[in-house]
């Protein structure tokens, strides 16, 4: 954790708008996760923090990856270069799955050269595959309930269990080969039973699958959804990791191997973002702060992926229910209407924790301002 006094010190040598990265906290993260789910090979989800350094520091602690375009796979790739082909070859196959369901011809026709694993969820999908990347090894992507997610995804994209099996038979008989299975229970996911549905619902696939004459697949991938600890309503991971412990040793045989997509889990305790006031009225007898970074930047992730990241002081003094606003003329740049604050003065720094998840990888350059400048510390 790094200490108010240090993020200070931070904004004050950088300037603001900051985004501090901690990547002690990205180790420590990934060994919670080892440690509590040992069989599942965590695929970190690229697009929940896509930055060189941190998928450097993952890549160091033994993390696989899951890219949703070229540029993820890209930045992925960059740290395996200067692997002997051979070698490189099977770490692509080993440890990246390209988990877009969907991908545009240029970009299957570009991934073919590395034999990839990619998922997929409909037939036009395995017609794309069959003529422009022969090589992939495929993942059948499921339709699963999303049921207490803070991010729905199952309205987007996954095959329903009537259709699943009759997909794999299908890509089977245009010489492609499904290597597994794979779903996702939506992201941020607080209801543990999402997970316990979705292992036997793939069960059942695996089992149909047989049934029906096919036998070569040999993974479950069970995507990702592992909630960040944004506050105290959000259980214990070891208490869902013991869940879906149980379920996959009583499901999957050993021979079978385990996947995981965790995103927000691994980053979204590591980052903290540190800004400027640049402005303060009273508006409807209210507080009103404006700030130097806002929902077009740092705190994109309101937006796009439903979350609060509580706006706080420096310093300490009596408090009163406040509005903070970000730097553009736009009136949906609104962080909070209710965030309690002592009286603060233009010039003056707040920041916000828990905010290295789907927040500086949306950020954008609306208005002409600039995104949040990233710093790294304990790398």
């Amino acid at each position: 954790m790094i200490s108010k006094a240090r993020l200070k010190q931070l904004a004050e040598k950088f300037g603001t708008p900051l985004l501090v990265i901690d990547h002690d906290e990205l180790r420590k993260n990934y060994r919670m996760f080892r440690k509590y789910l040992p069989r599942v090979q965590p695929y970190f989800a690229v697009k929940a923090g896509a930055d060189p350094a941190v998928v450097r520091t993952l890549f160091k602690e033994g993390s696989s990856f899951d890219v949703a375009s070229m540029p993820e796979f890209d930045l992925v790739y960059d740290n395996i270069k200067k692997m002997p082909a051979k070698k490189r070859q099977q770490w692509i196959w080993d440890k990246i799955i390209y988990a877009n369901p969907i991908k545009p011809i240029e970009t299957l026709t570009e991934l073919d050269q590395y034999k990839p694993l990619v998922t997929f969820d409909n037939l036009d999908e395995i017609e794309k595959i069959a003529e422009h990347a022969p090589r992939a090894g495929l993942v059948l992507r499921l339709k699963v309930s999303n049921t207490g997610a803070m991010v729905e995804l199952s309205s987007k994209f996954g095959a329903t269990s009537g259709e699943a099996v009759d997909l794999i038979l299908e890509a089977d008989r245009r010489g492609l080969v499904v290597e597994g299975v794979s779903f996702h229970v939506g992201s941020q996911t607080t209801n543990y039973q999402n997970y316990v549905e979705a292992l036997n619902l793939t069960a059942d696939i695996y089992a149909e699958a047989k049934s029906r004459g096919y036998t070569k697949m040999n993974l479950v991938d069970i995507g990702g959804g592992f909630p960040a600890p944004y506050d105290s309503t959000v259980r214990p991971f070891k208490e869902l990791a013991r869940i879906i412990n149980s379920e996959i040793k009583r499901l999957f045989p050993k021979e079978i191997e385990i996947l995981a997509e965790p995103g927000r889990f691994f980053v979204a305790t590591a980052g903290y973002a540190v800004s400027k006031i640049i402005g303060k009225s009273v508006r409807d007898g209210k507080p009103s702060y404006y700030l130097n970074d806002g929902v077009y930047h740092t705190y994109s992730g309101q937006i796009f992926d439903h979350a609060k990241y509580p706006v706080k002081a420096f310093k300490r003094g009596k408090t009163k229910l406040s509005a903070v606003f970000g730097p553009t003329c736009d009136a949906l740049d609104v962080i909070s209407m209710a965030e309690d604050l002592p009286d603060l003065n233009r010039g003056e720094f707040v920041y916000s924790e828990m905010i290295g998840a789907y927040t500086y990888a949306s950020a954008t350059t609306f208005n002409g301002f600039s995104p949040a400048t990233v710093v790294h510390v304990n790398e």
